[in-house]
């Protein structure tokens, strides 16, 4: 599977972003989607997920009700909407895909996806 996120860059303290992860080499349906971010000095953590059917969607506490996630199966694509952007969220936004039967008392570990796209920017000026 390979993962290519894109859609980062700079934007003011109140404004959106979203962020697209293209998807290709292997069934898009098979997989957990999951995002996760890096600040610089920080260990990464997680943002955002979402099951293979779309129906279920788990996020960290940090962005609850400013982010949204979703997918298009027929783009092969996994989206995250990131509204009223703060400073804090500037960092490096990773996708990542994992087991379509990922329990979920792991969807929120990075060590629980098999597969990682390199990072997109994002920068949040205050």
């Amino acid at each position: 599977v390979q993962l290519q996120a894109s859609g980062g860059g700079l934007v003011q303290a109140g404004g959106s972003l979203r962020l697209s992860c293209a998807v290709s080499g292997r069934t898009f349906s098979s997989y957990t989607w999951g995002w996760f971010r890096q600040a610089p000095g920080k260990e990464r953590e997680f943002v955002a997920a979402i099951r293979w059917g779309g129906s279920s969607t788990y996020f960290a506490e940090s962005v609850k009700g400013r982010f949204t996630i979703s997918r298009d199966n027929a783009k092969n694509t996994v989206y995250l909407q990131m509204n009223s952007l703060k400073p804090e969220d500037t960092a490096v936004y990773h996708c990542a895909a994992g087991s379509a039967r990922m329990i979920s008392t792991t969807i929120r570990l990075d060590s629980a996806y098999d597969y990682w796209g390199q990072g997109t920017q994002v920068t949040v000026s205050s």
